[in-house]
């Protein structure tokens, strides 16, 4: 097998991790002896022991001469555990692949000398590309200590996101809705505004085996979210944090008792300020945000600059009607040239639906 395929390995263990090792990294890691797969391991959860130390307890026989794989540049930091490049110079390992370069800091190309100090022969950059994506996440926070976050909607061909009398269930089918779980298990949070309480009563949870329910975030900016909606009845199931410009602390107290959490944050064109929002939730260590808002959010969330993903799910249905809802509302821009840009997207059939992905290219809009 090439270092490719050791690598695609590693990357299969590493995605394992996925929404229980936030706010760390998802890393994998495969370790190669005479040709020979002597050790596998990945990072399981936050806190819990690296994949290269996993790797190396899995070891069938002594890792000495062998080489490592591992999808993420190896820690030289004392951080939730100890170094993970003092345990591959102590096992004797040979060579290590690296996928990722890791930009944290305390890390970032300061690990491989180390290991290249001690005799190792380190190759970065192997199938460098598709590490780097399953980190995301982790290296947007890393860099600017606020949360990923990516704005999601579903729509009809002709830019619909529900009929003229309100209704969206169902826009896509249950392929498309399943991979929206997958992301509600991966991100850290999921983010709606009170328009949508109000009008759909969410229950905002992962409903996939074995998933694991992102916090619950609610933009309400005058306090409105109804004491009976499930996501302050259904507290036990997961986290719920509303956002609102409302200081009366009497009006707080109900949802408090009921085990919300409240953060009042300055209001900004009559919205509550999103960038407050998420300077707040990297201070929770909350990395990553799933944005299933409606028009006026979602342009709101446009406007702040927040967003750093864009996925459309786009259904083969026509709903028509000029008071249709589309996904994004708001003042809109005034000219093309002043449009949010995203780079190409990629492309997902799911059933009958289709998913496109892009990033947004920030900055984008001209003055």
């Amino acid at each position: 097998m090439s270092d490719q395929n050791y690598m695609k390995l590693a990357l299969s263990l590493a995605q394992k991790g996925c929404g229980r090792v936030n706010p760390n990294p998802m890393v994998g890691a495969v370790i190669v002896k005479d040709g020979r797969i002597i050790g596998m391991g990945y990072h399981e959860k936050y806190g819990g022991p690296h994949a290269e130390r996993q790797a190396l307890a899995s070891c069938s026989e002594s890792p000495n001469g062998s080489v490592m794989y591992v999808t993420l540049e190896p820690c030289c930091h004392q951080g939730k555990t100890p170094p993970c490049t003092e345990a591959i110079i102590e096992s004797g390992i040979s060579r290590v692949v690296i996928g990722s370069s890791d930009p944290n800091p305390v890390v970032s190309g300061k690990g491989i000398p180390i290991l290249r100090g001690h005799g190792i022969m380190v190759d970065e950059g192997v199938m460098k590309e598709e590490c780097d994506r399953i980190n995301e996440v982790f290296f947007h926070f890393i860099r600017h200590n606020t949360p990923y976050t990516a704005m999601k909607y579903a729509m009809t061909m002709d830019g619909k996101t529900a009929a003229v009398s309100g209704e969206s269930k169902w826009i896509t089918g249950e392929e498309a809705r399943r991979h929206v779980h997958k992301d509600r298990n991966r991100y850290a949070a999921i983010m709606t505004g009170v328009g949508t309480v109000l009008a759909d009563d969410p229950l905002l949870t992962c409903r996939i085996e074995g998933g694991r329910n992102p916090v619950r975030i609610i933009c309400d900016t005058s306090l409105r979210t109804p004491l009976s909606a499930q996501v302050v009845t259904t507290i036990s199931l997961a986290r719920t944090i509303i956002f609102t410009c409302c200081t009366n602390q009497m009006l707080h107290m109900p949802y408090l008792e009921a085990g919300c959490e409240i953060f009042t944050v300055p209001s900004k064109n009559g919205h509550v300020d999103l960038n407050a929002c998420m300077k707040l939730l990297g201070e929770q260590k909350i990395d990553s945000v799933l944005l299933e808002g409606g028009s006026i959010l979602n342009w709101s969330a446009l406007e702040s600059g927040i967003v750093n993903k864009v996925q459309a799910y786009i259904a083969p249905k026509l709903f028509g009607g000029q008071t249709a809802k589309t996904p994004v509302g708001g003042d809109g821009v005034q000219f093309p040239s002043q449009a949010f840009r995203l780079l190409p997207p990629s492309v997902t059939v799911l059933g009958n639906d289709i998913l496109l992905e892009s990033e947004v290219i920030p900055c984008s809009q001209e003055s």
